[in-house]
């Protein structure tokens, strides 16, 4: 009897026993499983778009790309302007231009040693650990960009790439890359991203670069866009150009001086932006820093102030070579010609001003105002494209306005009115170009010059040029305008007049 009620209680506490077991063995399973299930967890940031960066943009494309994400339109331009990279250095953002940009646009951003540590090459333990707070970031939902090698070839060069994903399965980072079409989601076994990470910039310490991505759509401040007035007009050859009211941006102008950095490498030159141009030269920095912001950018300030609306359809080069062997080596560099005056001048066909500024700085502002001429004033013929070009070449600023004074091409007018070697003025401004740049080119650039400076110091110089681009297609010679303007009927006897005044003047 007392042997049954034993077996009994023993199969009753085996029952309890069991009660406990079998919960905690589920319990312990069930832990164990969501472990193995979480480092086993493919971590991916959907639905961010692939964006094709411009050269050198690869980081300014990686910010494009989440902040498309997040929907809002920032684009890679926009990163590289709202950066203060100097665009004439010809190259987009590194680390530090990356992040000033970033906190531009409202980034949260970590210090400089969070965002590059250093790591030791026979600790790769350091490596290890850089890579898996990245993933932890991921876990988060924030992405990173890091700065690699772009692949494993001697002196490969460095490249941002926008990492999106982590698949422990495969051993993969998923990423998007900017330099190639169809960027999104590429894939890149650990082992190689790891060999690429480390920029090795001395033997016994590395460069770990990796930003963050942190920031909520309602954070982002977008960058002020003006927005400018858009004409299209007829160029030179004839195609549809479009001409803007504003020059263009720092990150054009940078893509146009690495263009040339590119194209002229292993010459010795220095490059300034002055917009709407880049300027080149064989002149030490400081000379060619004081041309481009005493002449050039004074020059277009006064045009634009006093004639022109729209700047030139496209960015163009100003060449300033420090004398005549200069010149003409560049000319035919550039052109594929020798130079046809020893001065300089302006090459729509090459987008480009060159000029041995050796000879002094007259005949730049004389050419800056053709391609203005051709962006406001498409149609204008060849006596006022030369005449307002000419007038300018001595000139100086009074009352806020740039005014031309008398110089060298007075003698020779002056000359040709006591030879009565003039034509009228209606013949004069019908010419057609190639009556114009004719035997008698001197006269005719002389006699424009002087007729727009009468009109100038008469006060009348702006108010003729804006009626006659008003009213071109009515007038195309500007004749008509030019007796509305002056007030004259008898333009015989206002020859004559102005003739007199002519020889009045004096130079020097």
């Amino acid at each position: 009897m007392k042997l049954e009620i034993f077996k009994e209680r023993w199969r009753l506490a085996g029952n309890n026993i069991m009660k406990l077991i079998v919960p905690m063995v589920i319990f312990f399973s069930a832990f164990l499983g969501s472990a193995q299930n979480e480092s086993e967890k493919k971590y991916l940031i959907e639905d961010v778009p692939a964006v094709l960066q411009r050269a050198d943009f690869c980081g300014e494309a990686c910010i494009e790309m989440y902040l498309k994400k997040l929907g809002v339109e920032v684009t890679q331009d926009d990163v590289f302007n709202v950066s203060g990279l100097e665009p004439a250095l010809g190259r987009g953002c590194y680390t530090r231009e990356l992040l000033n940009a970033m906190k531009a646009l409202g980034f949260k951003l970590g210090d400089l040693s969070t965002t590059c540590p250093k790591v030791n090459p026979a600790k790769p333990e350091e490596i290890e650990k850089c890579f898996n707070d990245m993933i932890a970031d991921l876990k988060r939902g924030k992405p990173s960009i890091v700065c690699t090698h772009y692949n494993d070839a001697a002196n490969s060069s460095e490249h941002f790439r926008l990492i999106l994903g982590y698949d422990p399965a495969s051993d993969e980072i998923l990423y998007n890359e900017p330099a190639e079409e169809n960027g999104a989601y590429r894939k890149m076994k650990k082992e190689v991203f790891l060999k690429l990470w480390p920029l090795k910039y001395s033997a016994d310490e590395w460069s770990i670069i990796r930003i963050v991505l942190d920031i909520e759509k309602s954070k982002v401040k977008i960058p002020e866009r003006k927005k400018p007035q858009v004409k299209k007009i007829i160029g030179k050859t004839g195609a549809v150009e479009e001409v803007r009211s504003l020059p263009p941006t720092n990150a054009d102008l940078m893509q146009h001086v690495r263009n040339l950095k590119q194209k002229y490498a292993g010459r010795k030159l220095n490059y300034i932006v002055e917009p709407p141009f880049v300027v080149v030269g064989d002149l030490d920095a400081v000379t060619l820093k004081g041309f481009s912001e005493k002449t050039i950018r004074w020059t277009v300030n006064m045009l634009m102030k006093s004639y022109f609306e729209y700047y030139p359809s496209r960015i163009l080069t100003i060449w300033l070579l420090k004398d005549a062997d200069s010149f003409g080596e560049y000319c035919k560099l550039i052109t594929g010609n020798d130079p046809h005056t020893p001065y300089g001048f302006y090459s729509s066909q090459n987008d480009c001003l060159i000029m041995n500024i050796g000879t002094g700085g007259g005949t730049l502002v004389h050419e800056i105002v053709h391609p203005f001429i051709e962006a406001n004033f498409p149609g204008c013929p060849s006596w006022l494209n030369e005449g307002l070009g000419s007038l300018y070449e001595q000139c100086s600023e009074r009352n806020g306005q740039i005014a031309g004074l008398t110089n060298w091409r007075l003698a020779g007018l002056q000359k040709a009115i006591k030879r009565n070697d003039l034509p009228d003025f209606e013949t004069l401004t019908g010419y057609s170009v190639n009556e114009f740049y004719g035997g008698t080119k001197g006269d005719n650039y002389a006699q424009s010059r002087y007729l727009c400076y009468y009109l100038q110091e008469k006060g009348l110089l702006v108010k003729f040029y804006k009626e006659f681009n008003a009213n071109y297609h009515d007038d195309p010679t500007g004749y008509k305008s030019l007796m509305k303007i002056l007030d004259v009927k008898d333009m015989k006897q206002f020859q004559s007049d102005w003739q007199k005044y002519v020889m009045k003047l004096t130079f020097p």
